[in-house]
């Protein structure tokens, strides 16, 4: 129950958390102690290479094109495992941890590729980038590279990827004569969404995501965070939750969405806000830029009335996040030859060019390469966010995202193997603060001790 917990004594509460934390971090290394869970992978013969990897669209088109291209202009065949987000997760910790060869390739993102390369769980790229001019590494798009590299070398390939900005409906907000900001800060953004609440019948004037997950909730909040001058931690691991920065930029997202924000907050995550713009339930919307593909699609009823705006800041320059799913090398592999062919083919502009020819532009996967920005084709499907798009990728600065210096890497989250269960568990209680159930400073308050125990693992290491 929300407030039950306010009148145990903080070090009960702390000692408690610690135990429920340990006990989270003995399950998932009993899990990924289990080495070759699962079927699939680990056959085909040496010529052939084993790839597990996410069950998203562009990952489904790229498997059925595979055959008929890849292999048979390589002569290598590709046997892949295909799972949902969540099963696919568990199982590439599960195998890449254990090191058992069993799967060459995998499916990882931004998050996971500067943890695993730590780990010497993922195979560097910079001898293959360099003997291979024609993948063209200048191309990829240097925040990517950034974030899918490890004490300056490269771990990861990214597939598609993208940042965030703010989608607009550009006929409300002309009926109401306003003019959206070329460089929106969140008070001109908060003063917008209360001028068009209510522009249309049953409109509200944003849709910022209200559902609780480390990636859901504190996607776009993380950012807010970042720009308001706040951060998860400072560079020396002090934890900054409640802080008055970070107070101030949650207490600011609670209010807005509380005030001018969708139905149902509470439980909106990116479908349904995604969900809410394309049937014209909320004027604005905060979130990723790879959504724009779905408002400027052939059957989306509110096409062409969408402009597309920088995510909004306050003390910084940018404030945009950075996402991709990327392909890295199991260290374990015999096979990283192969591998890496797949991998330059895959992420490769030739790809691209694939797939906008056969399947049609709009599901290129994008988000990765300049070259992508350049292409005609693309831009003729493209023209309304493509910019914007590229825009937002290119001022996205995952080492340094905020107003201070960070231990690290990451502008959404924090890169360390803990941040997942620290963030679920504050965006539960900050997704009851935006259902009325408690408030942003008792919320935090309980972040705070959450993050001191995290902390205090990392200070202990760098004295050692």
């Amino acid at each position: 129950m929300p407030g039950s917990t306010r009148h145990t004594p903080a070090r009960v509460r702390r000692r408690r958390r610690r135990a429920a934390l340990a006990t989270a971090g003995t399950l998932t290394i009993a899990l990924t102690g289990c080495a070759g869970w699962g079927a699939g992978g680990g056959g085909g013969g040496a010529n052939s290479i084993d790839v597990l990897m996410v069950n998203n669209p562009q990952m489904v088109d790229l498997q059925r094109l595979t055959a008929d291209n890849f292999t048979k202009e390589t002569n290598i065949r590709v046997n892949f495992t295909v799972l949902p987000e969540n099963d696919v997760r568990d199982k590439i910790s599960q195998e890449f941890s254990s090191q058992s060869g069993q799967y060459d390739v995998a499916s990882l993102s931004n998050f996971e590729i500067p943890i695993y390369a730590k780990a010497k769980w993922i195979a560097p790229m910079d001898e293959y980038i360099a003997a291979d001019p024609a993948f063209d590494q200048d191309d990829i798009l240097g925040p990517m590279t950034e974030s899918l590299s490890s004490e300056g070398k490269v771990y990861g390939q990214p597939f598609y990827g993208e940042s965030s900005f703010l989608m607009y409906r550009k006929d409300v907000l002309a009926a109401k004569g306003i003019t959206m900001p070329e460089k929106p800060t969140w008070q001109q953004v908060a003063d917008i969404a209360a001028q068009v609440d209510g522009a249309e019948p049953g409109m509200k004037g944003i849709c910022l995501r209200g559902q609780p997950g480390w990636g859901q909730l504190f996607a776009p909040l993380t950012t807010v965070v970042n720009t308001f001058g706040g951060t998860w931690f400072e560079e020396d691991w002090t934890p900054k939750v409640n802080a008055p920065e970070f107070t101030q930029a949650v207490q600011f997202y609670v209010d807005l969405v509380r005030k001018h924000g969708e139905n149902g907050a509470p439980q909106a995550g990116f479908t349904e806000c995604l969900n809410n713009l394309v049937q014209g339930n909320v004027a604005m919307w905060y979130d990723a830029t790879s959504a724009a593909g779905t408002l400027e699609a052939d059957d989306s009823p509110t096409k062409g009335k969408f402009g597309y705006a920088p995510a909004p800041v306050v003390k910084t320059d940018s404030s945009g996040w950075l996402y991709a799913w990327a392909w890295s090398i199991q260290q374990a592999s015999t096979k990283k030859d192969n591998a890496w062919k797949f991998i330059s083919w895959a992420s490769g502009k030739e790809y691209e060019q694939l797939v906008g020819e056969k399947l049609g532009w709009t599901r290129v996967p994008a988000g990765k390469r300049a070259s992508t920005y350049e292409n005609p084709a693309y831009l003729e499907v493209a023209s309304a966010f493509a910019e914007p798009t590229r825009s937002a990728i290119e001022a996205a600065d995952p080492t340094n995202p905020g107003v201070q210096p960070r231990p690290a890497i990451g502008i959404q989250f924090v890169d360390i193997p803990e941040f997942p269960d620290l963030g679920t568990q504050v965006s539960q209680d900050v997704s009851s603060a935006i259902a009325g159930q408690t408030t942003v400073k008792e919320a935090l308050d309980k972040g705070q001790d959450l993050a001191e125990d995290v902390a205090e693992r990392y200070q202990k290491r760098s004295e050692q």
